[in-house]
């Protein structure tokens, strides 16, 4: 199961705000990009992905690593406290990756960036 759609980034005005405010961080897999909004613009941790044509040609491929951020992000939603706008990028040697590593390469940038555990 992916995520619900309370907890997906879907407008661009929100994209831009997380790109032009937010904080970055990076791994060899993936840049994570957040912005901590304020409850009155959202109740829920909203999260967007982003997978170039340059990490794969095929949509099915493309489509795929999507599914697995998903899931991988569901069973992380419940240790993020606060609401967040977070928008992942995909970078294109995420292909060698199976979804053991997704989980994990994941929690670590989201500690990173203080998304889990943080303030």
């Amino acid at each position: 199961m992916g995520l619900p759609s309370k907890h997906r980034l879907k407008r661009r005005l929100n994209f831009q705000s997380v790109y032009q405010q937010g904080i970055r961080r990076s791994s060899r897999y993936f840049i994570v990009r957040g912005l901590r909004v304020d409850e009155s613009v959202s109740v829920y941790t909203q999260i967007g992905i982003s997978v170039s044509r340059k990490v794969s040609k095929k949509a099915v491929v493309r489509n795929q690593i999507k599914r697995h951020i998903r899931v991988a992000f569901r069973s992380l939603l419940p240790q993020i406290s606060s609401p967040w706008f977070i928008v992942i990028v995909v970078k294109p040697e995420v292909k060698e990756c199976n979804y053991e590593h997704f989980l994990r390469e994941l929690e670590k940038l989201l500690i990173k960036a203080n998304i889990i555990n943080g303030y």
